[in-house]
C-alpha cells in the first residue's frame, strides 16, 4: 500500500514538474513561486503529522479502511494468480492431449540426436553405401590452387 502512495506522489510531483506551453488559460491561473510551494507542503505535512491527534477517531477509520483495501488487493493479486496458473495448465494440457494421455510434459527431443543409451542403437540402424554408382563413378578433385 505505501508503494503505491510512493508511486503517485513521485509520478504527481514529475507530471507537476514537466515544463508546459505558456497558453492563454495558464497565464490566468495564480504564479506561485517554488520557494512558496516547498513552504505550502512543509506546512501541510506538518499539519498532517497533527491530524490524527485532533481526529483519532478519522485515523482509526482510515487505518481500517487501508487495512481492508490492502487485503482486498492481496486477495485480488492472489485470484489473478490463479486464473494465469490454471490458464497456464489448461494450455499444457491442450498440448499435451494429442500427444500423451497424461499430463506430463513431453519431453523436448527431436530425435536428430541420440539420447543417453541409444548412440549405438542409433548408429547401427543408419543406412550405410548410400552413394549410388553415378556418384562413385565421378573423380575426386582437390581444391584449385589459387594464382
Amino acid at each position: 500500500m505505501r508503494f503505491l502512495l510512493r508511486i503517485t506522489f513521485w509520478l504527481g510531483l514529475v507530471l507537476v514538474l514537466l515544463p508546459r506551453d505558456k497558453t492563454p488559460e495558464s497565464e490566468k491561473l495564480p504564479q506561485i513561486g517554488a520557494a512558496d510551494a516547498v513552504q505550502a507542503a512543509t506546512a501541510a505535512v506538518s499539519d498532517m503529522t497533527q491530524f490524527c491527534k485532533r481526529q483519532p477517531a478519522a485515523c482509526e477509520v482510515g487505518g481500517q479502511a487501508a487495512t481492508i483495501i490492502g487485503q482486498r488487493a492481496q486477495d485480488g493479486a492472489k485470484k489473478l494468480y490463479q486464473i494465469i496458473n490454471d490458464k497456464k495448465e489448461q494450455i499444457t494440457n491442450d498440448k499435451n492431449d494429442g500427444n500423451k494421455t497424461d499430463n506430463k510434459k513431453a519431453p523436448d527431443h527431436t530425435g536428430s540426436i541420440a539420447m543417453a543409451g541409444e548412440g549405438d542403437a542409433a548408429a547401427s540402424e543408419a543406412p550405410r553405401d548410400t552413394l549410388t554408382q553415378d556418384d562413385l563413378a565421378l573423380e575426386w578433385r582437390g581444391p584449385q590452387a589459387a594464382n
